[in-house]
């Protein structure tokens, strides 16, 4: 990994708790907190979390539906918002991962090389969260795990714009903060909380899913790795914490298989699909689901 890479990514994990730390006494001499800045933050926090999610991983990782090329490169532009790589590192990391899951290969598995006891599990869940990205992120072979991408000049374009998504990533929760508050302050918090917070919330919950959900949760199907199903992530992650299930089935468009496993990212795909923006999507079905179940959950 090239040292600029290794330092910036350092930088992006903890530079947001380094300049919230230094905002607290302003934070106790103003109000940093309105409706204004909340909203900001759930449109951006949608956005980009829907651009890693539907786009990022189940359109451009896992193919799990066809979409137009011009959508195909908003969610990319949209992903590059989040601020967790371009689409061709993060679609190459990601692959790798469900080529080695949890054995030697995997970019962030919890599992791999930390030791037994307690303090293995700390190492391995530190690596499997944050450590991978200041190590191994990005490293994964473009041209072996993403090749299609790579011959896509569009792709490439917005892959290689990514300093100026997180520019992007900045100016739009500035303006829509001027545009509700009509000030130049309202811009200001709204770029805290719309950007800052946002990627600082939003990148620990996609992390959680290399974390967490390879640690603790539930599991019904015979797969042979330690993929779980958290319910508590799901809201926050859109439906990526049903990632036992999506180990199961890699290219389903459907992470929640069960009536009651919300999955907002589906939702979405599956509108796309009614509204003619989205075809040949993905979806497993019952028999298939319990041909897979694991011989204690049958």
């Amino acid at each position: 990994m090239k040292r600029a890479d290794r330092y910036a990514n350092l930088v992006a994990v903890f530079g947001p708790f380094v300049v919230l730390i230094a905002l607290i006494p302003v934070a106790a001499s103003n109000d940093l907190a309105h409706l204004s800045d909340l909203i900001v933050f759930a449109v951006m926090y949608l956005l980009c979390g829907l651009g890693i999610t539907v786009g990022y991983h189940r359109l451009l990782t896992h193919r799990s539906f066809q979409t137009y090329k011009g959508v195909e490169y908003l969610f990319a532009c949209l992903g590059c918002m989040a601020i967790q790589g371009g689409p061709l590192d993060w679609v190459s990391d990601h692959r790798k991962h469900h080529a080695h899951t949890d054995v030697e290969g995997d970019p962030h598995s919890p599992h791999v090389g930390y030791g037994a006891g307690v303090l293995g599990a700390i190492r391995g869940l530190w690596h499997a969260h944050v450590g991978w990205t200041w190590q191994v992120h990005g490293m994964a072979a473009h041209e072996r795990y993403a090749g299609e991408l790579l011959e896509d000049k569009g792709m490439r374009v917005i892959h290689y714009s990514f300093p100026v998504f997180i520019l992007v990533s900045a100016a739009l929760p500035f303006g829509l903060g001027v545009a509700i508050t009509g000030t130049v302050f309202g811009g200001l918090c709204g770029m805290l909380w719309g950007g800052l917070i946002r990627m600082l919330v939003q990148s620990h919950v996609t992390w959680s899913v290399n974390s967490v959900c390879h640690f603790w949760g539930r599991r019904r199907f015979d797969v042979d790795d330690h993929s779980t199903n958290v319910w508590w992530l799901a809201l926050p992650s859109f439906g990526e914490s049903w990632h036992h299930n999506h180990h199961a089935f890699p290219r389903s468009a459907v992470h929640g298989l069960s009536r009651w496993e919300l999955d907002p990212s589906a939702l979405l795909i599956r509108t796309m699909r009614r509204v003619g923006l989205a075809w040949n999507v993905v979806e497993i079905g019952s028999e298939r689901q319990a041909a897979r179940l694991a011989p204690t959950a049958g």
